[in-house]
Parts: C-alpha cells; structure tokens; sequence
C-alpha cells in the first residue's frame, strides 16, 4: 500500500455526527411533536404516517432548521415546530412522490402505496401538509410562513415539471437542473433559512443561509443520480436502477445522450422514451455512461454545489455549528467518492 493510500486509508470518513450532536435534544422534542401531530382518530392516518416517519432517514432537513437557528443564537421554541414542519413536507412529498413514481421500495422498505394503495398514501400525504401549516401558523412569523408555503408550492411544480419531462430525451441540462432545483433543493433551502429568520439574523446572513441550503440540495440529488446507476440498494434505500426504469431524464443520461453517436442515440430514445429498459437495457446503459464519462461529470457538477455550499459559510463567524453544517457538505459528497 502507497503512502497515500495508507494515509486515506486512516483518515476518518466525513460524518454528519457533530450536527447530530449538536440538534439531539432539539430533535428528540422534534420527533416528540411529529408522533403527536401525526396522531388522528382515523386510524389509517397514523399507520400510514408512522410506517415512513419511523423507516429511517437522516432527517438532514429539520436538523438545517435547528442548526441554522442555533447559529444565530436563537433562544426559544419556534425552530422546534418549523423543524417538524419541514419533515412533513418532506414526508407528504415522499408520499406523494411513490404514487406518481409508482416506487415499490422507499429507504430499504415497502412503500405506503404497494401496502394501502395510492388513494390512502396521497390522503395522507395532503393530511401531513395541513398539520405542517397547521404548525408554521402556530410559530407565529409570517416571513418564515411566506418562505415554507412558497418552498411547497415550489416542490409541487417541479414534480410537474418533472412529470412532464420524464421519458423525453429533448431534456437538456439546464431544463434538469431547473427541475431538481424546484423539486428537492428549494426544501433545503427554505430548511436553512427560517431559523436564521427566527433568530432576527442579518439580511446577508440569511441569504447565505439560503444559498447553503440550495446548494447543499442540488448536490445531494446530483449525487442520488449517480447512485441509482452507480450504488447500492442498501445506500439508496430503493432499487438501483429505478430512475432507468420509470423513464426519468437524470443528468448521467443527459450527459450520455449528448455524446453519444447515432446508434447510441437510439438506444437512449428506446429505452427513455419507449420503455424498453429491462436488466440488459440497464446494463448497456451503464456502460455507456461509463463510456461517455457522464457519471464523473455529474460527481463534478455535485462536487462543484458542493463547493459553492462551503462557500455560502464562509462568512459566518467560525463555530461548532458553522464546522457541523460544513461536515453534512462533505458528508453527501463523500457518498460519490
């Protein structure tokens, strides 16, 4: 083994410990409140919603919330309710999101739909969206209010927009990036700016938080595009592959398809855009983009949002909290290294 590798070898892999640390009690107060506003006396309501809230995650977005509101001082119990506020929009979406996908699997489990049907999931996820403005209400701040309800309105357009480009390889880049900037970085963004808003931080300092956040999301999905053609079932908490199959237009495709020569074209259109995407059409489109280099180009461009995230913090007076929210970076990055 060269010195180099010894030396990556002993060195510690980056973690999201420290913001763990850091949020734990606030979380436990978090999860206390999201088990009681799932509650209902329906009682496929909470069946439901306790199926997903209690299959994992990392819950990275409330613990933005907490973290952001810490690092500006905040002193009282707002960032508790916009925290839980958050995970229900995240999870109403995640609920949402395997009806139009038709996903069989969500983190490493059976998904809400493939158990109750699509009716009772989509139900359900409207229920979680109603208690989360339910709580944003209770907060009492109308900006952190404005900056949650548009981040909702702004998810539920880029699924549409998603929708409508799935399966069409006239997708571009830009397009793309437009989509996963509305359907999944926006959630983050709005996650890191309202604590600073609650806290009463500077204008320049919540518009750096702002721009941690959206950075931070583009970077954790261009890295989940990566792993749906790149990882592990267990890493994804879904089936490798599912992208392909559902006809997603993802930036490795965009970037194979764009280098890609005529018989290669066709192939994509085929299986993008006609479905013909079985285990040996995943196959070659694997070795295309392996190819055409268009998954080391997608960890760039992951890498680079990245880079602009650490940036976003640079202003902010060192701390734990500013070292914590810099490791979560390093953490989502080092999934694709």
């Amino acid at each position: 083994m060269s010195l180099a590798n010894s030396v990556s070898a002993l060195s510690p892999r980056p973690s999201i410990e420290a913001i763990l640390d850091l949020t734990r009690s606030d979380m436990d107060r978090v999860n206390a409140l999201i088990l009681s506003m799932a509650g209902s006396n329906v009682e496929l309501i909470p069946e439901i919603a306790d199926h997903l809230i209690s299959s994992g995650g990392k819950r990275l977005r409330p613990m933005l919330t907490l973290a952001s509101a810490q690092a500006f001082g905040y002193r009282g119990d707002a960032h508790v309710k916009l925290a839980a506020s958050v995970e229900f929009l995240h999870t109403a979406t995640l609920l949402h999101d395997d009806v139009v996908d038709e996903s069989d699997m969500r983190r490493g489990r059976r998904t809400a739909r493939t158990i109750w049907g699509n009716q009772a999931s989509v139900l359900v996820g409207d229920f979680l969206l109603g208690q989360a403005f339910k709580m944003m209400v209770e907060v009492g701040s109308m900006r952190a209010l404005a900056i949650l309800s548009n981040a909702s309105a702004v998810i539920a357009e880029g699924e549409v927009w998603q929708l409508s480009a799935a399966k069409k390889m006239s997708t571009g880049e830009s397009d793309y990036l437009a989509v996963i900037e509305a359907k999944t970085a926006a959630l983050f963004a709005a996650a890191a700016e309202v604590g600073p808003v609650i806290a009463q931080a500077s204008e320049a300092d919540i518009a750096a938080m702002r721009r941690y956040g959206m950075a931070l999301g583009l970077a954790f999905q261009l890295v989940d595009d990566v792993l749906d053609y790149g990882g592990s079932a267990d890493a994804l908490g879904k089936n490798v592959g599912d992208d392909f199959r559902e006809g997603k237009i993802t930036l490795p495709v965009i970037f194979a398809h764009a280098r890609a020569d005529e018989a290669e074209r066709a192939f994509w259109r085929a299986a993008m855009e006609d479905g013909r995407n079985d285990v040996a059409a995943l196959a070659q489109a694997m070795e295309l983009m392996q190819k055409h280099g268009a998954l080391e180009e997608t960890k760039e461009r992951a890498r680079r949002y990245g880079a602009e995230a650490l940036d976003a913090l640079s202003g902010l007076p060192a701390s734990p909290v500013r070292a914590a929210l810099a490791d979560v970076v390093d953490f989502c990055i080092d999934r694709i290294n």
